[in-house]
């Protein structure tokens, strides 16, 4: 039997299909649906489309076995900040497992943040949308996973 190979694609590569199918599986997920029948016409995706990607397309958090992620994170240089970063984080209901803040810099300081993801309530993309919506954080990038 032929290994398959898994490539990591960014969303706006995926056919619209591939992306109405993730749409449709995540609303089952959640149990904001509780048929296929029901997902599929919430998203505006045939039944054949969806079985036809249904096993091949998966969002990055479902594809990694590990659940440790690592951040990297630009920073304004403010009083308070990091704290509520990490109040966001716990929102979520992550595990901090380590934090690493540089000196500040012209204002700015980058912090690396290690985090265990299986207790999230979240997935990763919102908890990362939700770092990038704070005032004071310039970038998050998604720098490493591992066990």
């Amino acid at each position: 039997m032929t290994r398959k190979k898994f490539y990591l694609v960014r969303e706006d590569m995926l056919t619209e299909a591939m992306q109405k199918t993730l749409e449709a599986k995540a609303l089952l997920e959640s149990g904001r649906k509780k048929k296929i029948n029901e997902a599929v016409h919430a998203v505006g995706l045939s039944r054949s489309a969806f079985y036809k990607y249904k096993d091949g397309v998966f969002p990055f958090h479902t594809m990694t076995k590990e659940r440790i992620i690592t951040l990297s994170i630009n920073l304004e240089d403010r009083a308070g900040t990091l704290s509520m970063l990490l109040a966001t984080v716990a929102q979520s209901e992550a595990n901090v497992l380590t934090i690493n803040q540089t000196i500040p810099l012209q204002g700015r300081a980058n912090i690396t943040l290690s985090i265990d993801t299986a207790p999230m309530s979240v997935d990763i993309d919102e908890l990362v949308e939700n770092l990038e919506a704070m005032e004071a954080v310039e970038k998050v990038e998604l720098v490493g996973s591992g066990s």
